[in-house]
């Protein structure tokens, strides 16, 4: 005959046991919809549900670069580099031949300018400088000064999607400017995993991304520019050892692309090198 005592605990377990059970299976219903103790932890995630992919890298071809160039806006277009120069007094405008890294042609930037961001847009060149809240205009071919534009805030780097201006500032957020009138189109904050990127600097559009530069980081942000989310990281970890430079500001700050043979090359402050990369999915 079986005692009382074997047959109350043999209930007490299978109760325990239901109700172990139950939680475990409610536990697993939270977590799927996204209720309960850790539901914060979906707002680490981008608004698709996703963590940004990382790419890394290889280095297809070096190819030379001016180490005085303090480098704040790259583009390549006509078989050329064009680049805008930082400092006060040190400032330019300057077309570059990519395989000898030779200037072609340069404009001085006079003081108390100090040169940043630059796009092409519809023959002309669009440059930023820094502090002074004005950019000035080019005529893409010879370099001819064709006007200035206005801004408020600080100017950082500068794209083009191919109709309007987008300017960085430093921040996390990027403007999109009309290249007539320079008036604010739209303007996107730039989130990861609900965190902002901030500093962001020079700027290329690829593709129907905006590639960025972070300040004094040695990754690159793809970014959406209808959301302001990163859709992905380059990591160009490592780069900055074979350019050659010392100077504690020869921080990456570079990023062209030829889109007519699917070019993309990398080079920052002061390198002696500038890169051309080819993207490798970590």
């Amino acid at each position: 005959m079986l005692s009382m005592t074997w047959l109350r605990n043999s209930v007490n377990c299978w109760l325990n046991n239901r109700f172990l059970r139950a939680g475990l299976t409610l536990a697993l219903a939270l977590s799927t919809i996204g209720i309960g103790c850790n539901s914060r932890s979906n707002a680490t995630l981008n608004p698709n549900g996703t963590v940004p992919a990382n790419a890394g890298y290889e280095i297809v071809k070096a190819y030379p670069h001016d180490p005085r160039a303090y480098t704040q806006g790259l583009l390549f277009a006509g078989g050329n580099l064009i680049e805008s120069t930082g400092r006060v007094g040190q400032s330019t405008l300057r077309r570059v031949d990519l395989q000898t890294g030779k200037v072609l042609a340069q404009v001085e930037v006079p003081p108390p300018y100090f040169a940043e961001g630059l796009t092409l847009l519809n023959g002309k060149l669009y440059q930023l400088t820094w502090q002074h809240g004005v950019g000035f205009i080019y005529d893409a071919n010879t370099f001819s000064k064709l006007g200035e534009f206005k801004y408020s805030g600080e100017g950082w780097g500068l794209t083009t999607d191919g109709q309007r201006l987008i300017l960085s500032d430093g921040t996390n957020r990027l403007r999109f400017l009309d290249p007539e009138e320079f008036k604010l189109s739209k303007s996107i904050e730039v989130f990861d995993r609900g965190k902002p990127v901030l500093e962001l600097n020079e700027l290329e559009f690829i593709k129907g991304e905006i590639y960025a530069n972070i300040w004094h980081n040695q990754k690159i942000a793809r970014i959406d520019p209808a959301t302001g989310r990163v859709n992905a990281w380059v990591d160009l970890t490592g780069l900055s050892n074979w350019s050659e430079a010392s100077d504690e500001e020869a921080v990456l700050n570079g990023i062209a692309y030829d889109s007519g043979s699917d070019r993309l090359f990398v080079t920052g402050k002061l390198w002696a090198k500038l890169f051309e990369i080819r993207l490798r999915q970590n």
